[in-house]
């Protein structure tokens, strides 16, 4: 089935008719009529129109049926819930934020991830369909709110794509049901199992599954269906408009919890299938805090909506107020007005039904409306209480309490819905510690002490260790799986919709939060975010001429480092009669290097993680114009002012967007220039995948320039992803420079290798003077 076709060309101009995507309809002949016939199932049909979610396997005890059977069920789950789409339309319609792909990708990506681990592990040898390994193999993971620049692909047919699942089905069967580690008697599967990347293949497709859900939910009613397998939502009661506390909904009661010590983190033998985050031991003192005993419930957060709470700008931090204005939201996403304007009549969302509004059940919704409703609270009671959201070390500190009971949760599809609040309640405990939805917590997504990558997913976690994601804790109703189990710690940007929702918590000495991990705290943010380093990058870029630097001790040389690369980059690409239409810039900093290019390519895609580095670049595009401040000792400060040309300012774009993970719509580009970027990512390869195979950024024949001076620093890029700088296992030094050519090397040709330095001046008697290695390649 191996398919040769390059991806579609796919403009990098990040102006984009939104409405491509009805273009996909009317390729298919798959019936998709509800409920669905046999031909659906391209696995396990459900038995009897009933399906129940299996528990994650054993790992030292599980025998071959015991994984079959879990693969089985993970495959037979996620077609259960596509068999909701009722048409060609619901798989192809992107969902209304623009933020992800249409789930004609999701229904596609976890097949493409067990051929690709699987591939990885050394298990199975061949692509299926490359074409396909290529297109479905990255999602989506937006910079913010409004990066809504994805591009409308041309999606394959359904038939295509439905007989494409089918032979991965087979071929995953055939796997589990032939491979030596499921032999009678086997060792146990470990972190070093081949076998390991099937777990993992098999537990991120029970995340999809989760996620999928959310998708669906957000699709228009007429588009799905219930499927008749699909577990039925807890029972509706029919409540008043206006909800009426102690009888539609229960009011605030909170759990007085003591001191205690908490260990979070799960021990590499543990018996059963773990993400590497989850790994690592931290161990925290926590104070006494109180807990509401029940998640806030719809009732409570309709006296948030009708107070005004979307109203008032002082309940919302600015990206959470700049969120609401973008979104002009006025009440939880899954809440449907019926009426007009005004009148706070609201019908409820599920997965595929609406429904009288249950005030019981908890609201959903994102970290920004989460907090701010701890703040309306806060300040509505005015009795000095500070409520904020829960952390991971107080979760795990009510789990200490909660756990001696034996509890059934909404969890592992118990319910096809979020339940009353208070429907497992016990006296004097907590609710819904595990599952109905997920809860926000004040921490950042964050490694424990110990982390380490997995070879068969180094970029699962580490990207997302970067301030900017949100920790959720404790499951929902859809978790299944590892997400399902006492050990998952996931996570999401604030803005985005989960099944999630919140639990509040305060402290008598009316601290902001009991051992929680924020990793933008002024001691450990990023330092691409800090003004200091802005002021020195903006030096890099346009100061040299403005400044005093010491040449006399010959550093002259050090001095526009980003023009000089965009030079190398465009006096290489005249000597190759390499096309000028596009070209892509990843790490271009505050872009002193994209505007030099901008003279030579008619449009110059210009990307950086960092939020300040793009901001100030897209004021300079505007104004032309770059003030900062240089630092001459201590704290005396100089102001500079340089200038800038803005003839071909309109040839630039500036986006933030992650060099580990770039959008989907980057291929074909003419030139890539990545300069002094690989070794401050947390997946070098990730970055240098995209380079290569059908998905690549650059064009057949296309010219690559890459620099780094190879500073490895743990703190950036796990040491276990490295292209060098350590020993290997043979006792071999690795270097990165012989790396970088080993990898590259297949797809390109080597033309030229320069070494350059730079100067980082830091204050008027110090300054840093870095030797930066220049790779020229082009695509073969």
């Amino acid at each position: 089935m191996t398919k040769n076709t390059n991806l579609t060309l796919l403009s990098a101009d990040v102006k984009k008719n939104s409405d491509d995507w009805h273009k996909n309809l009317g390729k298919s002949k798959l019936d998709l009529s509800t409920p669905r016939n046999n031909n659906w199932w391209t696995g396990k049909a459900p038995e009897n129109n009933k399906i129940i979610s299996l528990p994650s396997p054993n790992l030292v005890t599980c025998t071959r049926q015991d994984v079959l059977d879990f693969f089985d069920n993970t495959w037979t789950l996620t077609e259960v819930l596509f068999s909701s789409l009722k048409n060609e339309e619901a798989f192809y319609r992107p969902p209304y934020h623009g933020l992800r792909h249409p789930l004609v990708f999701y229904y596609i990506h976890p097949a493409v991830l067990y051929v690709n681990k699987l591939r990885l592990a050394q298990i199975i040898s061949s692509p299926i369909n490359e074409y396909y390994e290529y297109l479905f193999e990255t999602g989506v993971d937006e910079m913010s709110w409004d990066d809504m620049s994805k591009n409308s692909f041309d999606w394959p047919s359904l038939d295509e794509l439905h007989d494409y699942r089918k032979a991965v089905y087979k071929t995953i069967k055939n796997v589990i049901l032939t491979h030596e580690e499921l032999k009678n008697n086997h060792a146990p599967i470990n972190q070093e199992s081949p076998l390991w990347a099937l777990f993992m293949a098999m537990e991120h497709e029970r995340i999809h599954l989760e996620t999928s859900s959310v998708l669906i939910r957000e699709l228009p009613i007429h588009l799905v269906d219930k499927p008749k397998a699909w577990p039925n939502i807890y029972p509706i009661i029919n409540t008043n408009n206006y909800p009426i506390e102690d009888v539609d909904y229960p009011k605030h009661k909170f759990i007085h919890v003591k001191n205690g010590q908490i260990i979070l983190g799960k021990s590499k033998g543990y018996p059963t299938y773990g993400w590497d985050n989850e790994y690592g031991k931290r161990e925290e003192n926590i104070s006494d805090f109180y807990a509401s005993s029940y998640l806030i419930n719809n009732g409570q957060f309709f006296q948030f909506v009708i107070e005004g709470g979307y109203q008032e700008k002082e309940y919302w931090t600015k990206a959470g107020w700049d969120w609401k204005h973008f979104r002009n939201a006025k009440h939880p996403t899954f809440w449907h007005l019926n009426g007009p304007a005004g009148s706070n009549n609201y019908l409820l969302r599920t997965c595929f039904e609406i429904v009288p509004m249950q005030w019981s059940w908890p609201a959903i919704i994102n970290y920004h409306e989460a907090n701010a409703y701890c703040n309306w609270l806060s300040k509505k009671e005015n009795t000095g209480k500070n409520y904020r959201l829960i952390s991971e070390a107080e979760h795990h500190r009510l789990r200490q309490i909660v756990e001696a009971n034996n509890i059934e949760y909404n969890l592992n599809l118990h319910y096809g819905s979020e339940s009353p609040v208070n429907n497992l309640a016990l006296s004097n405990t907590i609710c819904d510690l595990y599952g109905n939805v997920w809860q926000w917590c004040l921490d950042h997504f964050n490694a424990l002490p110990g982390f380490r990558i997995h070879k068969y997913y180094d970029d699962f976690s580490t990207p997302c260790f970067d301030g900017k994601h949100q920790m959720i804790i404790g499951g929902s109703f859809a978790s299944t799986g590892d997400e399902a189990s006492y050990w998952a710690r996931y996570h999401f940007r604030p803005h985005f919709f989960q099944h999630a929702g919140m639990r509040i918590v305060f402290s008598n000495n009316n601290n902001n939060g009991n051992a929680f991990y924020i990793g933008q705290s002024k001691e450990s943010q990023n330092p691409y975010e800090k003004e200091e380093t802005l002021n020195e990058y903006l030096t890099l870029h346009y100061g040299s001429n403005q400044i005093q630097m010491p040449f006399d001790l010959g550093a002259k040389d050090g001095i526009n480092f980003p023009q000089n690369c965009a030079e190398i980059l465009v006096n290489w690409s005249k000597k190759l009669d390499i096309d000028t239409e596009s070209m892509l810039e990843i790490g271009c900093a505050v872009g002193g290097a994209s505007f030099y290019l901008a003279n030579h390519f008619q449009h110059v895609e210009a990307i950086d993680l960092s939020e300040q580095f793009i901001n100030t670049a897209k004021m300079i595009q505007e104004t032309g114009k770059i003030n900062f401040s240089v630092k001459e000792e201590g704290k005396i400060y100089s102001k500079q002012t340089s200038f800038i040309s803005l003839k071909y300012k309109d040839r630039i774009n500036f986006r933030r967007a992650d060099a580990c993970s770039l959008p989907p719509e980057y291929t074909n580009f003419d030139a890539v220039l990545i300069a002094n970027v690989l070794c401050r990512l947390p997946s070098p390869m990730a970055c240098l995948s995209r380079l290569m195979g059908m998905r690549s950024i650059l064009k057949d024949k296309g010219l690559l320039v890459i620099a780094s001076p190879f500073t490895w620093m743990d703190k950036f890029t796990p040491e276990d992803v490295w292209l060098g700088g350590y020993i290997g296992k043979d006792g071999k030094t690795e270097y990165s420079e012989d790396n970088l050519v080993k990898i590259l090397s297949n797809e390109f040709k080597l033309l030229d290798k320069i070494n350059i330095p730079f100067i980082l001046r830091e204050h008027k008697r110090k300054y840093q003077y870095i030797i930066s290695l220049i790779t020229i390649w082009q695509r073969k």
